[in-house]
């Protein structure tokens, strides 16, 4: 009777053992986010700091914000941290994700050659400085991904009354990729421009004659946001950990860490400063 006791005592052990590994193994959610969070080393700065306050390894897929959207439809995530206000809202409309939370924001830029040759710079809007792009055919490459930043710069030429894929010429192209792809590739060029977020383009490198032209536009405001997937539509969602995730990073705390990413003294993002 007394071998029974031990083997089960010793049973009981190994299976709270098992259970606490897979207990462990499982504190993890998947982030599908934009590529800029992941090309300005946000993630590289932020996500230690996520786990060492909760305990939660947080694993990137980083996308273009349509992509990230989709993954979420599918249940492929727990969380999004994507950038274009109309997707997020329809979304959530649909019933894909619930509690959409705004968490930080920057802008984007129109950058191109320091030469300058469409005399985009100092134009007083996006649009106009697109306008002067296409009317002199200088050329322009676009993420063409469904990203935030495609979205908006979708927008922008529909304002400025142009279908740029229509228009004729190699002028305009479409790259199908995220935006530190982009950049390089605008940079190479030597004539083309593009718009990026400014996060993306403070931590670029590869610069060499690219410039940074208009800014300051209010079209080119770029807010992101939290989105938990909904667990009612998925429930294999990791809704407690993906809540303690957004909570700490709508906090203070996890709201002055994002103030506190930087890049030559300057923030990359800004904190929407949700109070908790």
């Amino acid at each position: 009777m007394k071998q029974i006791d031990n083997l089960a005592v010793c049973l009981g052990m190994a299976f709270m053992v098992l259970a606490g590994s897979v207990q462990a193994g499982e504190n993890f959610i998947t982030l599908a986010s934009t590529t800029s969070t992941q090309a300005s080393g946000f993630f590289d700065y932020y996500l230690p700091l996520v786990q060492r306050r909760t305990g939660i390894d947080v694993r990137v897929v980083a996308v273009g914000t349509g992509q990230a959207l989709k993954l979420g439809e599918n249940g492929d995530a727990d969380v999004l941290l994507v950038h274009d206000r109309v997707g997020e809202l329809q979304f959530v409309e649909q019933g894909f994700g619930v509690d959409r939370r705004e968490v930080m924001y920057n802008d984007f830029v129109l950058v191109g050659p320091k030469r300058d040759p469409a005399r985009a710079a100092g134009s007083e809007s996006a649009v106009a400085a697109l306008q002067k792009i296409a009317g002199s055919k200088a050329g322009f490459i676009s993420r063409g991904d469904d990203s935030g930043t495609n979205r908006l710069e979708r927008r922008l030429w529909q304002e400025a009354g142009i279908d740029p894929g229509a228009s004729g010429g190699n002028w305009y192209r479409e790259a199908g990729a995220g935006m530190g792809a982009v950049l390089n590739m605008t940079a190479a060029s030597g004539n083309a421009y593009t718009i990026a977020d400014r996060a993306t383009w403070l931590a670029f490198r590869n610069k060499t004659e690219l410039a940074l032209l208009v800014q300051g536009d209010a079209r080119l405001f770029n807010q992101y946001s939290l989105i938990l997937v909904n667990p009612e539509k998925h429930p294999h969602v990791k809704k407690q950990q993906a809540l303690l995730f957004m909570d700490w990073m709508t906090s203070v705390e996890g709201q002055r860490a994002i103030a506190g990413f930087q890049t030559a003294g300057q923030a990359l993002f800004k904190p929407n400063a949700l109070q908790q």
